[in-house]
C-alpha cells in the first residue's frame, strides 16, 4: 500500500481549462493503476490529489491521460503533471505543454532526457518509435514555391497541428492589431484626400499614430549622410555591408573622375573603404500595382569610415553596367542635393527589398520553420535536443503560414505595395537561397568573411558575437550532459536523421552550401545547435525589431519606387523625387504593416526565460540558470554602453529578444 500525491497543472492561456472529465493512470516499472479522480481542469490552476495504491508500482515511467466528452470536445491545455511517490521517492515530472483533445489515450513519459537505445523491449524505446510514427502523419512537408525551402503542410493557419497554433491571446492581439492598422490607414487616407502630395513635408500628414522615439529621430535626420551610412552597420539590415579588399569590378569610373579614383584607392589602402552591393536585385521583375508599373534597381554604394568612426557614402552607382549603359552614371555627395538624395533613396529602397526577403523572411523565418518541422518529425519528446529546442520554435509555424496567406501570397501585402511583389519576390528568394551558406548564419564566420571584425561603431556585430558566445556556452552545457563523447554523437540515429532532414530535405540539398549532413563530434553538434538557437532568437530580433524605427518614416526606406532610376543629375526635381516615392496609399500600408510586425509583442517571452520545464535533471536546470545570468550581465553592459550613445542600439538587448520567431 503506497500513497501518491499528484499535482496537475493547467495552462494559463484563454480556454486552457476544460469542462470535460479527465481520467489518469500511473504506470510504473512493476504495474499500473487508474486514479479515481473527478478532474475537470481549470485554467491557470494547479490541482492536487492523493491516491492510495494497493501494490508497489516501482519507479514511475508514464502518466496516461484520457479526456472524456459527451457532446462537446472541450480541449484542455495541460502544462505538466508531477507525482510524489510513497516514502522517500523522488518527485517524478511528466511535461506535457500541449492540447489534450479527442478521446484517445495520451501517454506522457517521465521527464528524464534519454537517447535512443537498441533494446526493442524497452518501454521508452517503444514509446519514442510510436511517437515519431504518429508525428510523421501530423507534421508533413509541403512545397510553397519550387526552388525554396520546404514548409509545413498547411494551406492556412486552421490546417496546422493544434500544438503549433497561437494561443488565444496571441491570436486576438494579432488579428485586432491588423484591424487597428487598417482603420488607421483609412483615417490617414481620408485626412489626405484634399491635400497635395508634392513635397517631402507631405509625408508628415501620415506620420502620426504608432511610432518610436528612434523613428522620430529618423524623421528629422534621414537626409544626413551620416545616418545613411550608420544604417549599414546598425540599422534594420546590418547584413550587407563589407569592407573592401579591392575596388568592385562593376564600379566603372569614367574619365574625369581621377580624383574620385585616388580617394577610393587611398581609403582602400587604409582599410577604411566599404561597399554595399545590391547586385542580387539585378534583373528581378518589378511589380505592377493598380495598373502602374513599379521599378527596381541594383545599386552599389561605396562608403568610407572617417577617423571619428562615421561611415559616410562616397559614390552611388544605381544600376550595374550593361550593354545599353556600359558606363552608368555615378552619383556623388557634391551633386545637386535632390539628385544625391534620390540616389540614396534608391539604395534605401533596394535595402528594404533584400532586408525583408533575404535576411528576414528566408534567413530567419523560413530557416526557423525548417528547424521546427524537422524537430517535430525526427526527435521524440524524450530526446535532449527536442527539449532544448522546443521553447525556440513556439508559434513559428503559424506566423509563417499567415505570412504565406497574407503577406507574400497572391494579392497579399507585397503585391499591393512592394516593388518586388507580383512574383519578383519569389525570384529574389530563389537567388538568395543560393547564397544561404552555413557560414553566413554564424556571426564570427559571417563577420570575418565580410571583413568587419573589430570595426568601430559596429554595434550589431559586437552584440551578436557576445550573444553567440553566451548561447554557445548554454548549448555546450546541455549537450555535454547527454553526449559524453564523439562516438555517442555519431551513434545517435535520431540526431543524425534530424540533421539530414534539415540539410537534405527542408533546405533542399544544402550540403552544397556547407550545411552538415551528419554530426561527427560534440563540437560539430554544438556549433549547429548554437546556430539554430541564435537564428530563432537573437538574429531574428536584430532583423525584425528595426522595422518600426527605420521604416515608419517612409522616405527613409520606401517599399516601392514609381519612376525609373535617374540617368542624369540636372533633371532631378522635387516632382521627380515625389513621383518616385510611394504614393499615399502605399505609404500608409507600409507604416501600418511595419508597426504591426515591428512592435513588441504583448505575450513576448524574453530569450532564455521560457516557463516550460522540459528537463527534470537538476544539472540541466543549472545550465539554464547560468544562461539567464549571462544574459542579465550582458543586458547591464549594453544598457551602460547605450547611455553614452546618441543612437542607442537596443535590438540585441537580451530583454528585447524573443525566445522564438513569433512575428
Amino acid at each position: 500500500m503506497g500513497r501518491y500525491r499528484i499535482l496537475v497543472a493547467t495552462g494559463a492561456s484563454l480556454f486552457a481549462g476544460s469542462h470535460n472529465r479527465v481520467q489518469l493512470w500511473l504506470v510504473g516499472a512493476r504495474g499500473e493503476t487508474e486514479l479515481e479522480l473527478q478532474l475537470r481542469p481549470v485554467r491557470g490552476q494547479k490541482e492536487e490529489f492523493e491516491h492510495e495504491v494497493p501494490g508497489d508500482l516501482g519507479p514511475l515511467q508514464f502518466v496516461k491521460l484520457r479526456k472524456h466528452h459527451s457532446l462537446v470536445d472541450d480541449a484542455w491545455f495541460c502544462d505538466r503533471i508531477t507525482v510524489q511517490g510513497p516514502g522517500a521517492c523522488e518527485e517524478a515530472a511528466f511535461p506535457c505543454y500541449r492540447w489534450v483533445q479527442g478521446d484517445g489515450v495520451l501517454c506522457l513519459p517521465e521527464a528524464t532526457a534519454r537517447l535512443a537505445g537498441n533494446n526493442a523491449l524497452d518501454v521508452f524505446q517503444r514509446h519514442r518509435e510510436e511517437e515519431l510514427k504518429e508525428r510523421h502523419k501530423i507534421y508533413r512537408w509541403a512545397t510553397w514555391k519550387e526552388g525554396l525551402p520546404l514548409t509545413i503542410a498547411a494551406g492556412c493557419e486552421d490546417d496546422l497541428p493544434a500544438n503549433m497554433r497561437f494561443h488565444e491571446e496571441k491570436r486576438l492581439d494579432f488579428e485586432w492589431t491588423l484591424k487597428a492598422g487598417a482603420l488607421e490607414m483609412v483615417l490617414k487616407r481620408v485626412y489626405t484626400l484634399l491635400s497635395s502630395w508634392t513635397s517631402l513635408e507631405d509625408f508628415d500628414l501620415i506620420f502620426w499614430g504608432q511610432k518610436s522615439p528612434l523613428a522620430e529621430k529618423v524623421h528629422q535626420r534621414w537626409q544626413d549622410d551620416e545616418l545613411f551610412g550608420y544604417q549599414f552597420l546598425n540599422g534594420a539590415n546590418p547584413m550587407l555591408l563589407r569592407r573592401c579588399t579591392s575596388l568592385p569590378s562593376r564600379l566603372v569610373l569614367p574619365s574625369g573622375m581621377e580624383e574620385l579614383r585616388a580617394q577610393l584607392e587611398r581609403e582602400l589602402q587604409n582599410s577604411s573603404l566599404f561597399e554595399a552591393d545590391f547586385i542580387l536585385l539585378d534583373g528581378i521583375p518589378a511589380n505592377v500595382i493598380r495598373g502602374e508599373k513599379q521599378y527596381l534597381a541594383a545599386p552599389l554604394v561605396m562608403l568610407k569610415m572617417d577617423p571619428s568612426g562615421k561611415l559616410l557614402p562616397m559614390v552611388i552607382q544605381i544600376q550595374p553596367p550593361s550593354p545599353i549603359s556600359p558606363t552608368p552614371p555615378l552619383f556623388l555627395p557634391s551633386d545637386p542635393p535632390l539628385a544625391w538624395l534620390l540616389a540614396k533613396t534608391w539604395v534605401r529602397n533596394s535595402d528594404f527589398q533584400l532586408h525583408q526577403l533575404q535576411y528576414h523572411l528566408l534567413n530567419t523565418h523560413l530557416l526557423a520553420e525548417v528547424i521546427a518541422v524537422a524537430t517535430m518529425r525526427c526527435l521524440p519528446g524524450l530526446h535532449p535536443v527536442f527539449k532544448l529546442l522546443m521553447p525556440h520554435i513556439r508559434y513559428t509555424m503559424e506566423i509563417n503560414t499567415r505570412a504565406r496567406t497574407q503577406l507574400i501570397s497572391d494579392g497579399g501585402i507585397f503585391d499591393k505595395a512592394v516593388s518586388t511583389g507580383g512574383g519578383g519576390h519569389v525570384h529574389l528568394l530563389r537567388r538568395a537561397l543560393a547564397q544561404l551558406t552555413y557560414r553566413s548564419l554564424c556571426p564570427l564566420d559571417d563577420l570575418a568573411d565580410r571583413h568587419l571584425l573589430g570595426t568601430p561603431g559596429a554595434l550589431y556585430a559586437c552584440d551578436a558575437l557576445r550573444l553567440w558566445e553566451i548561447t554557445a556556452r548554454y548549448v555546450e552545457g546541455i549537450v555535454h550532459l547527454f553526449y559524453h563523447g564523439d562516438d555517442v554523437v555519431k551513434g545517435d540515429p535520431e540526431l543524425q536523421a534530424w540533421c539530414r532532414e534539415i540539410t537534405e530535405v527542408g533546405l533542399r540539398q544544402a550540403q552544397e552550401r556547407g550545411f552538415p549532413v551528419s554530426f561527427q563530434s560534440q563540437n560539430q553538434l554544438c556549433h549547429f545547435l548554437t546556430m539554430c538557437v541564435f537564428t530563432c532568437t537573437a538574429q531574428h530580433g536584430a532583423i525584425n525589431q528595426g522595422q518600426l524605427d527605420w521604416y515608419a518614416w517612409v522616405p527613409n526606406a520606401p517599399c516601392t519606387m514609381r519612376m525609373p532610376p535617374p540617368t542624369t543629375k540636372e533633371d532631378v526635381t522635387m516632382a521627380t523625387v515625389m513621383g518616385s516615392l510611394p504614393d499615399v496609399r502605399q505609404a500608409c500600408l507600409q507604416m501600418a504593416i511595419t508597426w504591426h510586425l515591428g512592435r513588441r509583442q504583448p505575450d513576448m517571452v524574453p530569450l532564455g526565460h521560457h516557463k516550460e520545464k522540459y528537463f527534470s535533471d537538476p544539472k540541466a536546470k543549472s545550465v539554464l540558470n547560468q544562461f539567464q545570468t549571462d544574459l542579465e550581465n550582458l543586458e547591464r553592459e549594453i544598457t551602460a554602453r547605450n547611455e553614452q550613445l546618441d543612437l542607442p542600439y537596443e535590438y540585441l538587448k537580451p530583454s528585447h529578444i524573443e525566445n522564438s520567431v513569433t512575428i
